[in-house]
């Protein structure tokens, strides 16, 4: 069965070989007991290394079963020992943090057996070797002779055909010496057993054969065994041990929850980083958040404002004149005075805001803005009843645009914009085209003019109820124009317009004041109507007479008779009366200085391609704030990584020391599975699913520290600056420090993980 032919060994001393065993030629049957005596030095535990595939021979050859193993690799090495070998050594080399069946059922893990067929085999084994009510136990809980038991069990469990003992009594009382010994005697009826020992009387006693070795010669077989060569002699083929990651991890698992307290304080200790960095997010979360409720409040009363008209500077000289390019001319140094037409350098832009550039606007992104708000020129001519009972029609004439003085202006398309700016002190926001708000100022007050304009007698004070309910009427164009020899004029019967059916009747619903912490304000003074009012009411306008007249005759105003000119213009006229809705401003309120370059640079986009007078020309009144508060913003953030990464880079050193310290404790536990047929691959998956957990309970551990320390963080914070819930883990950045306390963790133990792999098995069993 075995065979070994002329097996020499050396070992490296000084840089000088030195001769283990020289020369040794033995053959084993596959059923005797075979002792190998000899003193120390003489090599035979060399010789038994050898053999179970421990330690490699120099030259020579070892055959089983005819077979050859000199082109053997590591993973041959390995299957062999876990099918092939099994190891019962004189200390026992029993993993004590494990109980007594998992110790067994190590080697059928790295076999890739089931758990069920696992704990089947192991269980059956011990009891045959007679541990039946000790599985459980920790190996620290059983005699000498308990334990020896269980090491000849664990080598057995896969069923052998070799079992190796070296020294197997030499930790044992006479007694327990010989039950041992009686154990192993019986095991060599079914299978070769080869046992290293220095007591020739046990020898004598159990043993069928003995071999001597002297410096590492064999110089006597009581009873040599000769084996027929084998000419078809191949490679030995067993089957390939693997361990499956889920093993490993399963298998690190119950390794770490049997010594609670080191896993508990090295993930305390792997954690330390990762709650400073969850700390640094939290805060940098609160941050960003409160500089961007900052960047939304100052922003909304600093739109990127698109009118269809803008003015535009050349900043320098028109063309044509002596400094064409004021870039390139600026400071000159020659001695001379140039003249220039400073309004030359003024032009008017015409922006064409159709419907291409409308749908345009639709699809940009809405995360970048409050609201995109169009102002339309159309009319709105409102009549009321005054205090005093007469019908009078209320000035709308100055309406403009969001900064305008007009009594009566269309609010952006947006509630929860207008509710993150202002309180509703009274009422409800409107939800319908006839219900309208007064806006008053941060007193509480109302101007004068716009008091008398809505005929409302003037008093020191007004309740809250006064204003609520108080309604006005909006006249269409068929009510409130009369047809006079083609020329349409206002009609001042303003009871008539009143009392009409057709009359559109709006409603205050509510009263608005600007927020305290506003830093601007979105709405003027007066009154605010709802986009839904416009629309119905160019809805309305689109069938209306004055506006078909003013179709059928586009060279004439028909509000005048007058033909159109530069400064009144058919589509001015159309626009005043409703016929054209197309709109004369844009208003776009982004969320932050970060999405107002985006919206620019958007828009800059439509331009590409357009000729000079077809692109769109953008009016950004908040550039200047951006800018500076942009720097801040990135410095804050610079400052903040810089912490970050000092955290990772203590964190990571920290996880690979302890994983280090592991590793180097563990040295034994290595060479015990190496000897069980663990290969290089196993160790270091097991080491790394260890890591892995680590990480993964460090990184769970340091979110949920960073979620606690978060509270009196808030606390501290709201009584310095008055803002609740300050500093804020999203979930997000909680699940990305988990897994980068994982992944961290394992790079961190990639190291040690390759250290403990290449141990050497036989020198890993001898630390202590």
């Amino acid at each position: 069965m075995l065979q070994l032919k002329t097996i020499k060994k050396n070992y490296v001393v000084g840089g000088n070989p030195v001769p283990a065993l020289n020369g040794v030629s033995l053959d084993f049957k596959n059923n005797e007991f075979v002792a190998i005596l000899g003193a120390s030095g003489s090599g035979k535990t060399t010789m038994l290394n050898i053999i179970g595939g421990l330690d490699r021979y120099t030259s020579g050859d070892l055959l089983i079963d005819g077979k050859s193993t000199k082109e053997f690799k590591d993973a041959d090495w390995d299957a062999y020992r876990n099918a092939t070998i099994g190891f019962v050594f004189q200390t026992y080399n029993l993993i004590s943090h494990l109980s007594v069946l998992d110790n067994v059922e190590m080697a059928l893990r790295l076999s890739g057996v089931n758990a069920k067929e696992r704990k089947e085999r192991a269980s059956k084994v011990l009891i045959e070797v007679g541990l039946k009510d000790h599985l459980t136990k920790r190996p620290n809980q059983l005699s000498g002779g308990q334990m020896q038991r269980v090491a000849i069990a664990r080598a057995l469990v896969n069923n052998p055909k070799i079992l190796l003992a070296d020294e197997p009594t030499g930790a044992l009382d006479s007694v327990t010496s010989v039950q041992i010994m009686k154990l192993i005697q019986k095991i060599s009826k079914d299978r070769l057993v080869i046992m290293v020992t220095h007591n020739s009387e046990i020898a004598n006693q159990f043993s069928d054969r003995i071999v001597r070795l002297v410096d590492g010669v064999v110089v006597e077989d009581t009873k040599p065994a000769f084996i027929q060569p084998n000419e078809d002699s191949e490679k030995l083929i067993n089957k390939k041990t693997s361990m499956s990651y889920l093993t490993a991890i399963k298998t690190s698992f119950k390794n770490l929850m049997t010594k609670k307290g080191r896993t508990i304080i090295t993930s305390i200790a792997g954690s330390i980083g990762i709650v400073g960095i969850a700390l640094v997010l939290s805060i940098s979360t609160g941050m960003t958040n409160y500089t961007n409720d900052i960047q939304s409040d100052s922003l909304a009363g600093f739109p990127i404002t698109i009118n269809s008209v803008v003015q535009t500077d050349q900043f320098g000289p028109p063309p044509g004149t002596p400094f064409g390019d004021p870039i390139e001319n600026e400071f000159p140094t020659e001695q001379t005075i140039y003249a220039f037409d400073s309004s030359a350098s003024s032009t008017d832009h015409i922006n064409i805001i159709d419907d291409e550039f409308i749908n345009y606007l639709s699809l940009m992104n809405s995360n970048d803005y409050n609201s995109i708000s169009y102002t339309r020129s159309i009319l709105l001519n409102i009549v009321d009843q005054s205090s005093t009972g007469a019908y009078i029609k209320v000035d709308t004439s100055s309406s403009g645009g969001f900064f305008s003085s007009s009594y009566f202006n269309e609010m952006p398309d947006n509630p929860e914009f207008i509710m993150s700016q202002y309180d509703i002190l009274f009422g409800t926001y409107p939800t319908t085209y006839q219900e309208i708000v007064l806006v008053v100022d941060s007193q509480n007050r109302l101007d004068l003019d716009f008091l008398d304009a809505l005929g409302i007698v003037i008093t020191e004070t007004y309740e809250f109820e006064d204003f609520i309910g108080e309604s006005f009427k909006v006249v269409p164009n068929d009510l409130f124009y009369q047809e006079f020899g083609g020329i349409y004029l206002p009609s001042s019967n303003y009871q008539m317009m009143y009392e009409s059916s057709e009359s559109i009747t709006i409603t205050i619903s509510g009263i608005l004041r600007v927020k305290e912490n506003a830093s601007s304000e979105l709405l003027s003074e007066g009154i605010g109507y709802t986009t839904m009012l416009t629309s119905h009411m160019l809805e309305i306008a689109a069938t209306s007479e004055i506006v078909l007249a003013q179709i059928s005759s586009p060279d004439t105003n028909i509000l005048s008779g007058q033909p159109f000119n530069a400064q009144i213009s058919y589509q001015t006229v159309m626009r005043l009366i409703g016929g054209d809705t197309s709109p004369t401003g844009v208003q776009i309120y982004p969320k932050s200085f970060e999405s107002k370059d985006r919206i620019k640079e958007y828009i800059d986009l439509f331009n590409v391609g357009k000729t000079e007078d077809e692109a769109i020309v953008y009016t950004d009144l908040a550039e200047t704030i951006s800018s500076t508060i942009s720097s801040l913003i990135n410095t804050i953030t610079i400052i903040l990584t810089a912490f970050a990464g000092i955290s990772l880079v203590v964190s990571s050193v920290m996880i690979g020391i302890i994983t280090y310290v592991s590793v180097v404790e563990r040295t034994k536990e290595i060479g015990i599975m190496r000897s069980l047929g663990a290969r290089k691959k196993d160790i270091s998956r097991i080491f790394n699913a260890e890591t892995l957990l680590i990480g993964l309970a460090s990184g769970f551990f340091g979110v949920l520290v960073a979620v606690i320390l978060n509270f009196p963080i808030n606390i501290i914070v709201n009584n310095l600056i008055g803002v609740a819930n300050f500093s804020n883990l999203i979930l997000s950045n909680g699940i990305f420090l988990i897994v980068l306390s994982t992944i961290l963790t394992l790079i961190a133990g990639l190291i040690p993980s390759r250290i403990a792999a290449r141990r050497d098995p036989v020198v890993a069993l001898r630390t202590e």
